[in-house]
């Protein structure tokens, strides 16, 4: 099982180019980093935390630039979203700035995506939180066309374009892996419709079990991820044990000695499962 970290690149924290430095340094086999465009003063969604929305959540830079940063300053890492919130963000734009970073990594990209938890975010986007799930299945699909035809099209209830040409496309063949993020009730359907992999964030008990009705249910290969293991070997050998292919480790918002301590927390634990 592959590990890497995922971390809220803030403007006050380590950037994002030298902790990809760092990251790939000390072995790890990939970057990811979640986006917000904006946090709504006036909140009514509750944050799935608990309590108060972290600071960091409010401090973040841009997803793609933080991945663009990421990826020109390493040459193995794997740079990814965890997630792009599509629902929030035009398809055509969005494909080019995915298959620009993929050609500039050399083929690095893992493309995360979900459709969020704050509806006043969504709303400012114009997007109707009620229908979130039907767009965000459609920005998918028109990203694929766009990245594997030469002249692309799509018509969908929420997206539509006639005859496009965008280059360039991406490094990867067909595309860069999508993959959903997320443990709602209906994410193993949305895996199944336009995922490459799922994604779900730790948690202690469930998701084991819907992993196996993944794979009860896929008629094709589906590879299993998770974000936010706890530096903690026991659970770590239980994602390894499940197939997990990959593991996520959050690193806090800070400076380079807190993303240090933390790194060393979660790479004790990863000996520990390897018995070292």
């Amino acid at each position: 099982m592959d590990t890497g970290v995922a971390i809220f690149p803030t403007h006050d924290s380590m950037d994002p180019g030298a902790l990809a430095r760092l990251v790939e340094e000390r072995g790890h086999e990939s970057l990811f980093f979640p986006e917000h465009t904006h946090i709504p003063a006036d909140r009514q969604s509750p944050y799935p935390g608990g309590g108060e929305l972290p600071r960091r959540y409010i401090h973040s830079y841009d997803l793609f630039v933080a991945m663009t940063a990421a990826a020109v300053t390493t040459t193995k890492l794997r740079v990814g979203s965890g997630i792009c919130l599509l629902i929030e963000r035009d398809p055509i734009i969005t494909a080019k700035e995915v298959a620009s970073i993929d050609v500039l990594s050399g083929g690095r990209v893992e493309f995360g995506v979900g459709a969020g938890w704050n509806r006043e975010e969504m709303a400012n986007h114009g997007t109707d939180p009620r229908r979130r799930m039907a767009i965000l299945r459609e920005r998918v699909e028109a990203m694929k066309a766009i990245w594997t035809q030469e002249e692309a099209s799509y018509q969908g209830e929420h997206v539509a374009f006639e005859r496009i040409w965008s280059w360039p496309k991406p490094a990867q063949r067909p595309h860069p892996p999508v993959i959903v993020g997320g443990n709602g009730p209906t994410v193993l359907d949305r895996v199944l419709a336009f995922g490459d992999a799922w994604m779900p964030n730790y948690a202690p008990e469930g998701i084991l079990e819907r992993a196996e009705e993944l794979r009860a249910r896929a008629e094709r290969p589906v590879e299993l991820m998770v974000m936010g293991v706890p530096a903690d070997a026991r659970a770590l050998e239980a994602y390894e044990r499940a197939g997990f292919r990959r593991a996520l480790h959050w690193l806090p918002s800070a400076p380079r000695a807190g993303i240090e301590v933390a790194l060393d927390r979660f790479e004790t634990a990863v000996a520990e499962l390897h018995g070292e």
